[in-house]
């Protein structure tokens, strides 16, 4: 195509004029308005029906640094028009200024480029008009107008429309970042964890201080481990007030409570149409605790699938939004919870290895309420203060001898069960003294016979006494585990760890040995 284009250029301008009157009558024209052709501020110019320049106004030469003496009788296409701006030939019978005298047709065209004589192309917007003489088509008659400022000015007008767009979308970001740490915020005020302290002065509670004064104002990552109810949570706040990053959020995830389908979009957000349903960009949770902690909770829980994904932002503070190619960076401090023994987990191939040592760079293990009984008196003052005022009651002492009542029993839910035993007895205390009734005993069952030495309570006597306190709590709850006034609620533990234990036990919701 390109060797036709040439050899048509190579025809046009070795071509001869045929028609003798064709230069007269542009020369007519040219003297009649030459006034208004020296004093038009847009080019123009004339071409016979061979393509040859008649004349050439002011403006033209100045726009594109001819002389009208070097264009006139000239093939003007191969002068100013041969090539298209990307520096490809653009051939005579595609030019829309031959075209008019072809066909009689007067041809706008908005979006093109003269070559000046210096060889840099300037953006011209132009109209060719045929002429005629005695209704034979002579040629044509060309008013162009240099159009760089206003592609330059369009170029800056687009340039800045781009930025305000970003910068728009940072700044939506930016707000929907602020409204979650603002609704992360709120749920601590509501939940009072701005106030709270770990209570208690055992052993265990001192080495579990002296653990977050050491690693708190480190980047190290801590693995908390525990039993369901001790104060897990307790903990990871109490790191994360201690560390230079407590300007910041602490950003809970419950790991257990996210669809293995809507991890990636959880964790790391999506932008709008990567999913259906994916209206608006979102970010995820790393995002919103960049430069501050994730607290990772019930990480035990999390799907094999899903764990590579999570070591590898772990590792390396990179990942992708959901839909999005871009990789980012973040800086976060990563604590993780869990009830359960990952170790074993690892050993069963449930849960990746790789990652169990990336999470246990820093272990604490918060200890059971069983192993910290001397701490009862002070979470029960605390607790009990607590209630009174959020129930708008008087506040209540409780005797001695109601809190050696409390040491003798196991807690089978920890902390949180003593928390919710204590604002049940809140609500049902008369006068100024907390009662508490229906306590559950830890008498042996007819069945279950625990063995108890003198001075220390055996593995299998506490699994008998935490058997007994659950039919306890099933009995008073006539057998019903969820809600809250189920035997999980008064128990203190989730519905499905009381549910778990009943069938590892080998007992229904009612108490009775499954045969």
């Amino acid at each position: 195509m390109q060797q036709t284009c040439k050899d048509h250029h190579h025809n046009i301008a070795n071509s001869h004029i045929t028609s003798g009157n064709i230069a007269q009558v542009f020369q007519e024209f040219a003297r009649q308005n030459q006034l208004l052709l020296n004093a038009a501020g847009e080019g123009i110019y004339g071409v016979d029906a061979e393509g040859r320049a008649t004349f050439v106004n002011p403006a033209a030469e100045r726009i594109l640094g001819w002389k009208a003496d070097e264009l006139i009788g000239k093939n003007i296409h191969l002068a100013i028009h041969h090539s298209h701006t990307d520096g490809s030939d653009y051939c005579a019978q595609d030019c829309p200024i031959f075209a008019a005298f072809r066909d009689g047709t007067v041809r706008r065209v908005d979006n093109e480029s003269f070559w000046c004589r210096d060889g840099h192309a300037v953006p011209v917007e132009y109209t060719s008009t045929p002429v005629y003489d005695n209704e034979k088509l002579v040629g044509a008659v060309v008013i162009f107008r240099d159009v760089s400022e206003r592609k330059n000015a369009e170029a800056t007008l687009h340039s800045t429309m781009e930025e305000l767009r970003e910068a728009l979308e940072q700044v939506k970001q930016l707000k929907h970042k602020l409204e979650l740490e603002n609704a992360y915020l709120q749920q601590e005020i509501n939940e009072g964890f701005n106030s709270h302290h770990i209570v208690g002065r055992s052993p265990a509670i001192q080495q579990i201080n002296y653990q977050i004064q050491l690693v708190a104002p480190t980047v190290a990552t801590v693995l908390i481990t525990g039993e369901s109810g001790t104060g897990k949570e307790l903990i990871a706040r109490a790191l994360h007030r201690a560390s230079d990053r407590n300007q910041r959020p602490l950003i809970r995830v419950n790991c257990a409570a996210i669809p293995p389908e809507l991890f990636e979009s959880e964790f790391f957000g999506h932008v709008r149409g990567a999913f259906s349903g994916a209206v608006s960009t979102r970010l995820g949770r790393f995002e919103v605790a960049d430069s501050g902690t994730l607290f990772l909770d019930e990480v035990g829980e999390l799907p094999l699938a899903l764990q590579g994904k999570l070591l590898r932002v772990l590792q390396d503070g990179e990942f992708e939004r959901v839909g999005e190619s871009v990789t980012r960076n973040v800086n976060v401090r990563v604590i993780a919870a869990t009830n359960r023994d990952l170790k074993k987990l690892v050993e069963q191939g449930l849960f990746r290895e790789d990652l169990y040592f990336r999470l246990n760079v820093f272990p604490i293990r918060s200890a059971p309420l069983r192993e910290r009984l001397e701490d009862i008196p002070l979470l029960a003052a605390h607790f009990l203060q607590k209630t009174c005022q959020r129930f708008h009651k008087p506040e209540l002492k409780i005797s001695l001898a109601q809190i050696h009542r409390l040491q003798e029993y196991p807690w089978p839910g920890n902390i949180r069960e003593l928390e919710n035993r204590i604002e049940r007895q809140v609500i049902l205390s008369q006068g100024d003294k907390l009662i508490l009734e229906d306590f559950p005993t830890t008498a042996p069952s007819a069945i279950i016979t625990p063995v108890v030495d003198e001075k220390c309570l055996t593995e299998n006597g506490f699994r008998n006494l935490q058997v007994q306190s659950t039919l306890d709590a099933l009995r008073q709850c006539r057998g019903k585990i969820y809600g809250h006034d189920g035997a999980a609620n008064l128990l203190g533990v989730k519905p499905t760890t009381l549910a778990s234990r009943l069938k590892k036990w080998g007992l229904d919701k009612s108490g009775i040995l499954i045969s």
